[in-house]
């Protein structure tokens, strides 16, 4: 693959990888259980993801991000779009995660289970 277009893909696709919390791993460092990126058959490039550990916690900082403000300092429409997102990306289905985001809320956990419960109506 040219150089130039190899670079151009990799460059479109980081911001995804770094997202979900993976790493881009140049061909020459590749591991086992990298997911390899392949063009025309040639491996180009691979994705390590992260470990399970700190899941919850990089979600919960995603969110932040994309809403602006830490979840404690939400209003509470926001919270309820917080955990509509984090609900969305399969926090909740982690060990201890509703405790975990009640705690960042600043709430309880029977108000983390009634904004769960009021989206799954």
């Amino acid at each position: 693959m040219h150089d130039k277009k190899k670079d151009s893909l990799l460059a479109t696709i980081e911001p995804l990888i770094s997202a979900i919390g993976g790493l881009l791993i140049d061909v020459d460092h590749v591991k086992n259980g990298d997911i390899t990126l392949e063009v025309d058959g040639v491996i180009v490039a691979a994705v390590r993801l992260p470990a399970l550990h700190g899941a919850l916690d990089r979600m919960i900082e995603a969110v932040e991000r994309e809403l602006g403000a830490k979840l404690s300092d939400l209003s509470r429409t926001s919270k309820q779009r917080a955990i509509r997102l984090l609900d969305e990306r399969g926090a909740f289905t982690l060990r201890r995660a509703v405790e975990d985001v009640a705690d960042a809320m600043g709430v309880s956990r029977i108000t983390v289970y009634n904004y769960l419960n009021s989206l799954h109506r």
